[in-house]
């Protein structure tokens, strides 16, 4: 009843242009450029995600009759840990076992040894001996720490036409679920109250995307771009006022006072007011992100490299984007990503572990080739404010770069990287499947559709519901 429930609205929204974008005849592609494998959409498979070094039994059945198991044919499984990790599971290479079907079901039980994906290949013998694959499952074992926590797709940095983007908060909000994002952040320059519009657009609405508060903060005379995250007060108001500014050199300059052997290079009063900034969002609660640290802009980055060496010596802010979303043109004459992502990589060599995020700075949702293909994914116990806050801080998030008609590409610590490798491949299309049609009916509430909520409320916890059936 869920599944028609969802293909009627669907069905019933399908003069929005722009949300679904054809690849092959029956097989969407998804706002954020993921597809649903074949195999994904014609059998059940669960769980995908199992305990390490535990036995557990997965199941595969078939949910259309063109893939249902034949009465006359054979089917024999050939299992292979990606990695070859089997000391204890008694795996041998290209070994071909008869596979027992249940009520037309196959259960295959095995002893998942170590942190890796696991492939099972289900081949078809027909009466004449002719041999086909059926069916190609995957499924990944984890570690008791990574396993018992859940990946939330997010956005920490976008704009509204409250500032330089296009769209009212309320409709950004919406794509944002669109796209399959389980949280975001509006950020408009110099502007803390846009965030707070989203969500109360959506206040009494039976919605599963968290809203959380954030702007981009300019303090005068500082030329980095910082993204305050969750704070519980506005950071731009403490300089806006004229009288808030003078308030604001004051504390900076006393911060410059205390300031010494700094690089050369370096500002001091650039540096103070970075500190000043990142000061008063933690005081809020916030987390401080410094922004496309390496945005060339004008023939120059827009930040100047000696203060920006420093602050990601010294951590001056609780994160640095990684990959920013810039569009192909701005990639192709600087690949602004791909230095970020080098730094990254050389502090890490270095013992400099930095803390990361993935954003598409998008200032116009249905103009940008960025919004839903560049963000981050959190591992975390939930998607709440300050589990996601944590995360980050606790080096548990990668950064995501889909650049389109590109493979998706994410990056950070390498062990969330192979895992992220297989969500985008085996999890995430179907994630973001579901959250699509709710983005939908967001974006129709925004505009006043008064039937939206009650779909919206038949729709409530589906997200949920395949991490449920997805873990083990």
């Amino acid at each position: 009843m869920r599944n028609l429930i969802l293909l009627l609205i669907l069905a019933a929204m399908t003069d929005i242009p722009g949300i679904l974008e054809a690849q092959g005849p029956t097989l969407p592609s998804l706002p954020s450029g993921l597809q649903v494998r074949a195999d994904n959409r014609y059998f059940d498979i669960h769980p995908r995600i199992v305990p390490a070094n535990r036995e557990s039994t997965i199941e595969i059945i078939p949910r259309f009759d063109h893939v249902r198991f034949k009465p006359d044919c054979q089917y024999e499984l050939t299992y292979s840990p990606v990695e070859q990790i089997a000391v204890k599971s008694g795996w041998k290479p290209k070994t071909k076992e008869p596979l027992t079907l249940e009520n037309r079901r196959a259960r295959i039980t095995k002893f998942f040894e170590g942190e890796q994906e696991h492939t099972f290949v289900i081949e078809e013998i027909k009466p004449d001996k002719k041999r086909a694959v059926f069916c190609v499952a995957h499924v990944f074992s984890l570690e008791p720490d990574l396993y018992a926590l859940r990946p939330f797709k997010g956005e920490f940095h976008m704009h509204s036409n409250n500032s330089d983007g296009v769209e009212s908060p309320p409709y950004v909000a919406g794509a944002c679920r669109r796209a399959g994002l389980d949280f975001m952040a509006l950020t408009d320059h110099r502007q803390y109250r846009p965030s707070l519009q989203a969500a109360e657009a959506f206040k009494n609405i039976p919605v599963d995307l968290k809203m959380f508060a954030g702007e981009e903060v300019h303090p005068p005379d500082n030329p980095v771009h910082i993204i305050s995250f969750g704070s519980n007060a506005s950071i731009s108001d403490l300089y806006l006022d004229p009288k808030n500014e003078e308030s604001y050199r004051e504390e900076v300059a006393k911060i410059q006072s205390g300031l010494q052997d700094l690089p050369v290079g370096v500002d001091p009063f650039q540096y103070a007011s970075c500190l000043w900034a990142s000061s008063k969002i933690r005081e809020r609660g916030g987390l401080g992100m410094f922004a496309h640290c390496y945005w060339y802009t004008n023939y120059k980055y827009g930040a100047p490299g000696p203060i920006t060496n420093l602050l990601l010596q010294k951590q001056v802010f609780d994160a640095m984007e990684l990959v920013s979303g810039f569009d192909a043109a701005a990639l192709n004459e600087m690949d602004t990503n791909g230095l970020q992502v080098a730094r990254y990589y050389e502090e890490a060599a270095q013992g400099n572990r930095l803390a990361i995020a993935g954003i598409s700075d998008a200032h116009g949702i249905e103009k940008s080739e960025q919004f839903g293909r560049f963000y981050t994914v959190c591992f975390a116990p939930s998607c709440d404010l300050a589990e996601i806050k944590k995360s980050i801080k606790e080096f548990r998030s990668v950064a995501v770069e889909a650049i389109k008609g590109e493979r998706p590409r994410p990056f950070g610590p390498f062990r969330l990287v192979k895992f992220s490798h297989f969500l985008l491949r085996e999890i995430f299309p179907q994630h973001d499947e579901l959250c699509l049609v709710e983005g939908l009916l967001m974006i129709q509430h925004a505009a006043g559709d008064a039937s939206a909520a009650s779909k919206l409320r038949l729709l409530q916890g589906q997200v949920a519901q395949l991490y449920s059936r997805y873990w083990n």
